[in-house]
């Protein structure tokens, strides 16, 4: 069993000579889940109490109050061009550990493929065009354990397992591991996330057709090739603080700190060694029935026409429901980080939680096979 996971542990470090270094892979994982932690600019490496916990820390996820919780996301970008799905379930065990499965997607369906539009014959066929989709799919198996001889210390993991596919063009095969660590106290929280904590992998394989071949030399196009993508490690440290206001009134802040090392981005703290991206989120809530939020991120240096920098930033909005305990329905006004021309979107997500399942009163019927 040791001489396994060394061999798993060599097979994730050590970098193939084949292998490329992305600057952006993966980052639709970059993206965020859930309505409230859109809703908070993504602070919650510290603060993350629920099923949403296996993605944002997964050392968080022994803090989730219920023995079982379900949620769901179903987000649009782009005018609906783009669809943002996540689905989440999470078990705590026992007191001290906790397990998730986390699926998440982003994709683009409908393409449309003209690379058979024109015949042998140099005739324009419509009929020729069909249809792709171009998705990222992640897996995230997840586990938490708190610690009882250190109290509020915890820490958790996550397996991943990445699969893309551009219609029939081309798919890769991905894995990587997420490690965190939570410190909770007096109201005070800490969190640390080393996501793609070894590097991730993204083994590519093109699925060329002679006429796309064709098509691309007589375009111009470069030929792709079977390759490695490796995807750096970021760490996200973050602090949080709880207060109770009095009168069933009580507010949460949490400021995070995302560290890049792939290279200078437009960040408000950027070298070409490290990057560094301060967001900040306040949430105000009345008991555990009804929560108002709002997140400050996604700072950037923009050049207006007269050639002057500025920096911009994303404000984000959001209000919270719980019923009785059970239903929680959460939205968020937020975008997909884009400053730009992407008009702002309306993020829905759901989460449900029982500390256990209801049995039928007549003992026939829970007897009966």
């Amino acid at each position: 069993m040791k001489k396994f996971v060394v061999l798993i542990f060599a097979v994730a470090t050590i970098q193939p000579i084949w292998a490329q270094v992305a600057k952006y892979s993966n980052e639709f994982l970059s993206l965020g889940i859930g309505a409230r932690g859109l809703a908070l600019s993504n602070t919650m490496t510290s603060i993350a109490n629920d099923v949403t916990a296996a993605y944002w820390n997964p050392a968080c996820l022994s803090s989730m109050e219920k023995k079982y919780e379900l949620s769901l996301m179903h987000a649009e970008y782009f005018a609906g061009i783009a669809k943002y799905d996540y689905g989440g379930i999470a078990y705590k065990i026992n007191e001290q550990s906790s397990v998730a499965f986390s699926y998440i997607r982003f994709g683009v369906d409908k393409i449309m493929n003209t690379t058979e539009l024109i015949d042998n014959q140099g005739n324009i066929d419509y009929s020729r065009i069909s249809y792709f989709s171009s998705a990222d799919n992640a897996f995230l198996l997840t586990f938490a354990h708190q610690f009882k001889k250190v109290e509020g210390l915890s820490i958790g993991g996550n397996a991943k397992i990445i699969y893309r596919r551009i219609g029939d063009f081309a798919n890769a095969w991905g894995f990587g591991l997420d490690a965190g660590i939570h410190y909770t106290q007096k109201g005070w929280h800490a969190g640390a996330l080393l996501r793609d904590a070894t590097s991730s992998f993204n083994a590519w394989n093109y699925h060329l057709s002679d006429r796309v071949i064709e098509v691309f030399e007589q375009t111009g196009n470069e030929i792709p090739e079977n390759t490695m993508e490796i995807t750096l490690p970021k760490l996200i440290i973050g602090g949080g603080k709880y207060v109770e206001l009095g009168k069933g009134f009580n507010a949460t802040f949490a400021l995070d700190f995302n560290f890049s090392f792939d290279g200078k981005r437009n960040s408000l703290i950027r070298s070409k060694i490290v990057n560094i991206d301060p967001h900040f989120g306040m949430e105000f809530a009345y008991k555990k029935i009804v929560a108002l939020r709002a997140g400050i991120g996604n700072f950037q240096q923009e050049t207006d026409f007269l050639g002057k920098k500025k920096t911009s930033l994303q404000i984000n909005l959001g209000i919270g429901v719980c019923i009785k305990d059970i239903v929680t329905i959460d939205y968020a006004l937020t975008d997909i980080g884009d400053l730009s021309i992407a008009l702002y979107s309306h993020i829905f997500s759901v989460k449900v939680g029982l500390n256990h399942f209801k049995r039928n009163k007549n003992p026939d019927l829970n007897d009966s096979k």
